[in-house]
């Protein structure tokens, strides 16, 4: 009888019996293996298996599941420890979704427990479509909230991982859609380790499975053939050990719009070399013709073979039993990740403006109008990569219910982007529908904003190609607001985008602004009770919203100059961190040790104390500023927080370690290094700058720091 192959062997490494089912096969069952639809192995036992999942914020395409809000609208709760409970509640209900599908003999796309996600690029534009899937401008939250969306996906199991997550799109990857295959990002070697490379270095310390490339060139190399990025930097300086995989279709780009190589097999030979183990596309189909031409060896094919069943051994694959197994279809969309959906929304959701309407009383109001393409729509709660939630929460809908003995009326107002709501139409067709209505209503609330046809990845949809233009809202939305602005009306406009937005007329003239992104199946019922005031609004800007006027960089420069609340010089329309409450908060006693030696963790604290007549969340935002660098630094940057929930007149003192990398420069040629010298290190509910704090209405506080030498 023939000894058990160490393959099956439970009690070997994962990596040891994946190298030992790597030498049982044939090089050409290895290669089967490197396509994101892997061949089944009959004779091993290797079933087939689809790499290709998405969970961006909840299992996406394959039917129903928990839709909680796009990762813009999660990072702007500024809270990792929401993001790994949601990321958790995810990769639950994608073990449930896997056990079914692999019961009834699925196999097919979005059915696996590898899951494409997060996506960790910096959305350094506001003009990115795909900025809506990122944790926003900032390298430090970024960071933060990516690392707990990891551990949240993979799981604290000794042994298995619960689904397997990767860091996309590395790197330096943020527009233009229409350009993405053709693409060279330049960037400067200090904006690269500054900015561009932090969120994907936590990440991999962190033990992310997966790294995806992207699609462009990063100063001159294909990002999934990259020997900068995938070798030097990923495997040997952060020593990474997981797999990689193209981005869909990526390694055809190299030959077909780079021309970076001349052929496939030379563009296989390209990607293999450099370590990318998967093809998420079809060039990979090339890759005994790649070895029959020289251009590969068996080893590189058997090296990724190994990488990419060791990942499969890790989830599970070939044991008996994993402590998943039994998590069934009753826990998707049950009513605890319901409960934790509609915690995350209102957590998402970021007042940007009140002139003292908010909240509402709801019993003086007799009739209210809820307006706007936005109001009543399914499409705008999901984002893009979205799952199908078992029931959706529209504002419209939601304002209903929160109003039962109240008239509440309905006008879609306009059309999302074309300039006549009817066909055949003219423009403004509405409005003396919305004019009417608004005159006749204590209330409007105003939904406006874009959706996952409008801005988003690659597409060609009536002129929009995943990006924006500008911006502002479509022309016939503009109409809108303007149009019941200028009533005598109360108007709360809600915006739901995953981008910034310069609200135009709707900037002075409404009376309330609250920014909803994409806020998930839950997302509408959020809204509605902010606006009724059944909690106090806590969420802040992970990006800077400018105003249209400001003189931002052309959208293919990939320098960090006047980008992002960094580096930016001008005034925005609503800073980074920024974001109201219905409550307020005072900041004392800030201690920090005033001197410290190179290379150390420093220690923050300070008293936050509610000082208003409600219970609100705060999030506590620290800041760093190099008053004597020798290079360019930021004006300040984020390198701490933490959200408290105070009731009235209560204090907590909130404590902060700041990591010593905090305190290094980043050289011209990419290198860190510690320089001896003053911080100002700063604590409070906003940025430490003039116009933060006016838009606040309070002052943060600062210390000094003096660094010396080790």
């Amino acid at each position: 009888m023939e000894e058990k192959p160490k393959y099956l062997d439970e009690s070997l490494s994962f990596q040891e019996r994946a190298q030992d089912l790597v030498d049982r096969m044939t090089v050409e069952e290895c290669a089967g293996q490197m396509l994101f639809g892997a061949a089944r192995v009959e004779r091993l036992g290797i079933p087939f298996y689809n790499w290709w999942n998405e969970a961006l914020h909840g299992v996406a395409r394959c039917g129903m599941a928990t839709v909680f809000p796009q990762a813009i609208g999660m990072a702007a709760s500024f809270d990792d420890n929401l993001i790994e409970r949601v990321a958790d509640a995810i990769s639950t209900e994608g073990r449930a979704k896997y056990n079914m599908y692999q019961k009834y003999g699925d196999y097919g796309i979005y059915k696996g427990i590898t899951f494409w996600s997060p996506n960790v690029n910096i959305f350094r534009d506001p003009r990115w479509g795909r900025g809506q899937e990122t944790y926003g401008e900032d390298p430090y939250l970024t960071g933060r909230l990516g690392t707990a969306f990891v551990r949240g996906l993979q799981g604290k199991d000794e042994r298995y991982l619960k689904t397997a997550a990767c860091a996309k799109h590395f790197a330096v990857h943020s527009g233009p859609e229409s350009l993405r295959h053709e693409f060279n990002a330049v960037v400067s070697k200090q904006d690269m380790a500054e900015t561009y490379l932090p969120a994907f270095r936590e990440l991999v310390k962190e033990g992310v499975e997966g790294v995806m490339g992207a699609y462009n060139r990063t100063n001159g190399e294909p990002c999934c053939g990259s020997r900068t990025l995938l070798v030097d930097i990923l495997r040997k300086e952060w020593g990474f050990d997981g797999y990689v995989t193209s981005d869909c279709w990526a390694i055809a780009d190299f030959h077909l719009h780079h021309q970076v190589t001349g052929s496939a097999t030379d563009s296989v030979q390209l990607a293999l070399e450099n370590g990318c183990d998967l093809n998420c596309g079809n060039m990979y189909v090339h890759l005994l013709q790649a070895l029959a031409e020289g251009k590969i060896t068996e080893e590189m094919i058997r090296r990724s073979a190994a990488r990419l069943l060791t990942t499969r051994m890790k989830l599970g694959m070939f044991d008996q039993s994993t402590p998943f197994d039994s998590i069934g279809m009753e826990t998707v969309d049950c009513q605890e990740f319901r409960d934790l959906n509609e915690e995350t929304a209102r957590k998402s959701l970021v007042l940007l403006k009140n002139n003292g309407l908010l909240p509402v009383d709801k019993n003086k109001l007799k009739r209210v109008t809820v307006m706007g393409p936005n109001a009543n729509s399914i499409r705008v709660l999901e984002g893009n990569y979205h799952g199908t939630a078992n029931q959706y929460h529209t504002i419209l809908e939601s304002v209903r219910a929160a109003l039962p003995d109240c008239v509440v009326w309905y006008s879609e107002g306009s059309d999302l982007k074309n300039p006549a709501l009817e066909d055949p139409g003219y423009p403004g067709d509405r409005l003396a529908e919305v004019k009417a209505m608004a005159d006749l209503s204590d209330l409007v609330i105003l939904a406006v904003g874009m959706d996952e046809t409008m801005e988003g990845e690659e597409m060609n949809d009536q002129g929009f190609k995943g990006d924006k233009e500008d911006l502002y809202l479509p022309e016939c939305q503009r109409a809108l607001i303007r149009a019941v602005c200028e009533r005598n009306t109360p108007v709360v406009l809600v915006n739901l985008t995953g981008s910034a937005i310069d609200f135009e007329f709707g900037n002075e003239h409404a009376d309330a602004i609250i920014q909803a992104w994409y806020p998930g199946a839950m997302g509408g019922k959020a809204v509605s009770d902010l606006i009724f005031g059944e909690y106090s609004p806590s969420g802040r800007l992970p990006v800077t919203f400018y105003k249209a006027e400001n003189h931002l960089p052309d959208f293919e420069d990939y320098s960090m100059e006047n980008r992002t609340y960094k580096f930016f010089r001008e005034e925005p329309l609503f800073p980074f961190g920024y974001g109201l409450s219905y409550t307020d908060f005072r900041y004392s006693d800030l201690k920090a040790d005033a001197v410290i030696n190179a290379g150390e963790t420093v220690t923050v604290s300070v008293c936050v104390e509610n000082t208003g007549d409600r219970t609100g969340d705060e999030i506590v935002q620290f800041y760093l500023k190099d008053t004597e660098a020798s290079v360019r630094v930021p004006r300040h940057k984020l390198c701490g927080m933490s959200r408290v929930t105070l009731a009235p007149g209560e204090r907590k003192t909130v404590t902060a370690m700041i990591a010593p990398e905090q305190f290094q420069i980043v050289k011209e040629d990419g290198s860190f290094a510690y320089e001896p010298g003053e911080f100002i290190l700063s604590a409070g509910g906003c940025q430490p700058d003039e116009y933060s704090e006016r838009l606040m209405n309070r002052k943060t506080l600062r210390t000094t720091v003096l660094m010396t030498e080790k």
